[in-house]
């Protein structure tokens, strides 16, 4: 029986002179995810994409792979059968027998792309619907909400039978739009911020700060098993951890208290942007949302990304809480994030935070510190961390 997977790319298909491009960047991140899996061959047709196994290809695991790949839209495991009447019917009953089995109601969904074929493709549904009806008499056709639809696609390439189709994060392929740096922390935002940016096709590196001994080496952790859980989707990234130790040290020794936070969030911004100087991003992600802390203001947003040059890109920025929850169970980082852990954004917190800073005070208090050696001498300490 000749298997194989059939990926279908979806927002791609509107481009237009570049669209070889994004397919060939969507093939070559499908081949890292599935390295180590065994040998296949792909090749494309009517924006579609075939994957054809040699022996010893482990294609369960490989379906299981593609639902996190970000460009494509819809996937499915199918059989490729001979282009007559006769064979498309007895597939059809053999291949999926023990999902009809275990259903009740069905579906058969033809459709003739290729015009030389003799049958239409509502009489195609109407003989294999009977077939099936023959075959297993516990079914009935239920044309809304099957348990199990069938799925039989005439090409010209071929014949193609397959069930229910997968749902893939969809998106576009990582690499096709650039590079960012995404400030990742161990909460529920940032790792999901990094998450949706790199589902545009961004490119993503990590920029974690860490300030020992006021956060611990579990929290360094959690952060790199949340940075391994997005690889799953982005592929290999560096994660940078930077020691912010004693630059919220001196904001917090030098600097007036309700201005802790947005100058410890300036100062975020400045150090990842001499870092994406040195690793070609061209702009920031972090995981704010307006409201969410009353640090988060249009007017603190505003005095922080004035530290910066970059862009700065927030994803979130109009989500309430239970939609980043949902997003972030859905892509899996939600258990590891709510895990108990000290994190530098807690520390120095000010009792009375403001909310409308104004960016002439908070620049003149930033001249009572070098704060640019410190964060010059800060990346040279910087470890880096190949996370895949």
């Amino acid at each position: 029986m000749e298997e194989l997977l059939i990926v279908k790319y979806g927002e791609v298909v509107l481009k237009g002179n570049n669209r070889r491009e994004f397919v060939n960047t969507l093939i070559r991140n499908i081949r890292q995810v599935l390295a180590g899996l065994g040998r296949y061959r792909v090749h494309k047709a009517q924006a579609m994409l075939y994957l054809e196994p040699e022996e010893g290809f482990d294609l369960d695991e490989a379906a299981r792979r593609l639902g996190r790949v970000f460009g494509v839209h819809l996937f499915h495991r199918a059989k490729k059968v001979e282009k007559s009447l006769e064979a498309i019917r007895q597939d059809t009953v053999d291949y999926f027998s023990d999902d009809l089995n275990r259903s009740k109601t069905f579906k058969i969904e033809a459709r003739r792309s290729d015009k030389q074929f003799a049958h239409r493709s509502q009489e195609l549904n109407n003989i294999l619907g009977r077939d099936v009806g023959q075959a297993f008499p516990h079914l009935r056709v239920d044309v809304h909400h099957p348990d199990i639809t069938l799925y039989v696609n005439i090409r010209k390439e071929g014949v193609y039978i397959y069930r229910n189709q997968e749902r893939g994060p969809g998106g576009l392929p990582v690499g096709t739009g650039g590079r960012a740096t995404a400030l990742l922390s161990g909460g529920i935002d940032s790792p999901l911020a990094a998450w949706l940016i790199a589902r545009r096709g961004v490119a993503i590196n990590a920029l974690h700060f860490h300030s020992y001994p006021y956060t611990s080496e579990r929290s360094r952790k959690k952060v790199e098993q949340l940075a391994r859980i997005l690889a799953r989707y982005t592929g290999a990234f560096r994660l940078y951890v930077f020691p912010f130790t004693e630059i919220q040290e001196a904001i917090a020794d030098y600097c007036p208290k309700e201005q802790l936070t947005i100058l410890m969030r300036r100062m975020m911004m400045k150090s990842a942007e001499k870092l994406a100087a040195q690793n070609q991003s061209q702009a920031l992600v972090t995981g704010e949302s307006i409201g969410q802390v009353a640090s988060q203001t249009m007017e603190s947003l505003s005095v922080t990304d004035a530290a910066v040059n970059l862009p700065v890109f927030r994803p979130l920025i109009g989500m309430d809480k239970e939609e980043i929850i949902r997003y972030a169970r859905h892509i899996g980082t939600y258990e590891t994030s709510i895990q108990p852990h000290s994190d530098c954004c807690t520390l120095f917190v000010p009792k009375h935070p403001q909310t409308k800073p104004k960016l002439h005070h908070i620049e003149a208090s930033e001249k009572r510190v070098d704060f640019d050696g410190l964060i010059d001498k800060a990346l040279e300490k910087l470890e880096v961390e190949e996370v895949n």
